[in-house]
């Protein structure tokens, strides 16, 4: 898969970057490289591939969930730079 400059540019905007015309090229050549191996992904038959979550197929290494107390407010207050009843103030930044 070939891309064109444009096509580089455009994702290039996306991501807010701004490029000069050699990484434009570098990244030309990178992403083409990222695209062909996809490519080479998509011709292999998964059909009798079982979905998984993790790469291995060892089972959960994740504790189990088990409800306990939290910490009191009072604690989990105790160094905040400012309050508001039970919980953290903090500036409003959005209108």
């Amino acid at each position: 898969m070939k891309l064109t400059i444009e096509q580089v540019r455009h994702v290039a905007s996306l991501a807010r970057l701004s490029l000069t015309p050699e990484e434009e090229q570098r990244y030309a050549t990178q992403l083409d490289a990222v695209l062909d191996a996809v490519a080479q992904l998509q011709e292999l038959d998964v059909s009798g591939v079982e979905p998984t979550s993790h790469a291995t197929l060892a089972s959960s290494l994740l504790r189990e969930d088990v409800t306990r107390p939290s910490l009191p407010p009072e604690k989990g207050l105790a160094n905040a730079p400012a309050k508001m009843g039970t919980s953290f103030a903090v500036p409003k930044i959005i209108e």
